[in-house]
């Protein structure tokens, strides 16, 4: 039998987003479950929209998920003379012709096509002309006129293609440029591609390439073509459904196990699970459990996702994750153990890193800045009494959670008041907010000097100081 091997083809015309890197996470999800190889190539044929820094990225985004290929990357462009060696093959056994039509007549034929009716295809003008090859002339391929192709897709089930719906297309440019289907078809078969997953909008293209591998007489891979993804509304996945690209999400804050979870489970799934570590996937991913229904975007879900993988992350992987989100806050980087520590009380409210670093701000500032609406509701005279008190106990009551905890009830007892009209101004004293991680947990971690700190401040602002 033969090595499983996959591959992830992008064009670098544009970043990776989520409906690649769904591919890509399939088919390398594909080759690991069967020990096998991913390869990783570039179809960059198109010389004005590929750019370099799409190409960069692109493997970027990858690398970033997880996904490292085996083999690669290859580039189109640098197989040039392959696929013309394979056209000219196929030329000299009488497989394919070139054709001189030239485009403003073959556009006059389509449009009269289309007025009566008729599938707007080639109609074989130059099949039986015996051409050689010359200036302006394209090389097509001779697909049988009657008959179909079937795939026998991995996913859908058979899929028959009448050949009455095909023409005979395309395989070399005028100007000796391989099409998509010449070069795909010589790539998948010189590389030994055993299995193509891909998006169901290719669907259409198989049957050529089923026709180009059989005028090769080559066996054509395994095809498995996987649903769309769709945004929350139903129509097709954009922008405009806050589809951002991968490199995006990081800059977000998203964790890259979080991303591969939510896309593997974007028409995949395993029973009722859906949490998965990679080699849980690894282990489960079957081409078998995809869907044939289109996926649907949930950045709610993603979001959740990715809350619960910042929970489950350890905390000195978490602390190195949020320390480039702090440095662009332009926050100072504390020593490890406090960083660690005052993470621990943000890391099960965060959902993102960024969000993450945002929540840590109060812990690395030398002062914080009072929402203004917290400071008007609770930092109010009526409770400098109250703070002056509690700077005197907080000079002597040892840091711990249970005896800080002792000494506010203890002092709501004395006041009389409840336990909440302290400890808010507080809050807003020592994190500018009325929300928080806990009161005594904050305080343990800000240490006395900064506590006494900021309340000293606290009461300088309530009293009409200034802040």
């Amino acid at each position: 039998m033969r090595q499983i091997k996959t591959r992830f083809p992008p064009s670098p015309t544009g970043h990776l987003h989520l409906g690649g890197a769904r591919t890509a996470l399939f088919n390398w999800l594909f080759a690991r479950h069967h020990q096998g190889v991913f390869v990783l190539r570039f179809e960059d044929t198109d010389r004005e929209r590929s750019r370099p820094e799409f190409v960069d990225s692109i493997r970027e985004a990858l690398e970033w998920l997880g996904l490292h290929w085996d083999e690669g990357p290859y580039f189109q462009s640098q197989r040039l003379e392959i696929y013309r060696e394979y056209a000219r093959r196929l030329y000299e056994e009488g497989k394919a012709y070139y054709c001189a039509c030239p485009p403003e007549e073959l556009e006059r034929k389509r449009k009269e096509a289309l007025a009566a009716g008729r599938k707007p295809g080639y109609d074989g003008t130059c099949r039986e002309k015996g051409l050689p090859p010359g200036p302006g002339r394209v090389l097509r391929l001779k697909v049988p006129p009657t008959g179909s192709t079937v795939v026998e897709d991995l996913i859908r089930g058979p899929v028959a293609f009448d050949h009455r719906e095909l023409d005979d297309f395309i395989l070399l440019r005028s100007d000796g440029t391989p099409t998509y289907h010449l070069a795909v078809v010589v790539d998948d078969l010189t590389m030994g591609i055993t299995h193509v997953i891909r998006g169901d909008d290719h669907l259409s293209n198989t049957p050529k390439q089923i026709l180009l591998y059989q005028a090769l007489g080559a066996e054509p891979p395994r095809f498995a073509h996987v649903p769309m993804i769709l945004g929350p509304d139903g129509q097709r996945l954009s922008k405009r459904h806050g589809a951002r690209s991968i490199l995006e999400y990081r800059e977000e804050g998203y964790l890259p196990q979080a991303l591969r979870n939510y896309l593997v489970r974007l028409g995949w799934s395993y029973g009722d699970q859906e949490i998965f570590t990679l080699e849980e996937m690894i282990e489960r991913f079957d081409l078998s459990r995809v869907s044939r229904s289109a996926a649907r975007f949930d950045p709610e879900k993603l979001l959740a996702l990715n809350a619960h993988w910042l929970r489950a992350t350890p905390l000195k992987e978490l602390a190195e994750e949020v320390k480039p989100f702090l440095r662009r806050l332009g926050l100072p980087l504390p020593r490890e153990d406090y960083l660690q520590a005052a993470l621990a009380t943000v890391q099960p409210r965060a959902r993102t890193l960024k969000e993450a670093a945002e929540m840590l701000t109060f812990y690395l500032v030398e002062e914080v800045e009072y929402q203004p609406e917290a400071a008007r509701k609770f930092l109010t005279p009526e409770i400098a009494p109250v703070l002056e008190r509690l700077l005197r106990a907080l000079e002597e009551v040892e840091f711990t959670d249970e005896a800080l905890e002792r000494l506010f009830r203890g002092m709501a007892e004395e006041t009389g008041l409840k336990l909440k009209k302290i400890a808010q101004p507080v809050r807003v004293a020592l994190t500018g907010k009325t929300v928080s991680p806990g009161l005594f947990e904050i305080m343990r971690i800000l240490g006395r000097e900064r506590v006494l700190r900021r309340l000293k401040r606290a009461l300088n602002y309530l009293q009409g100081g200034a802040s």
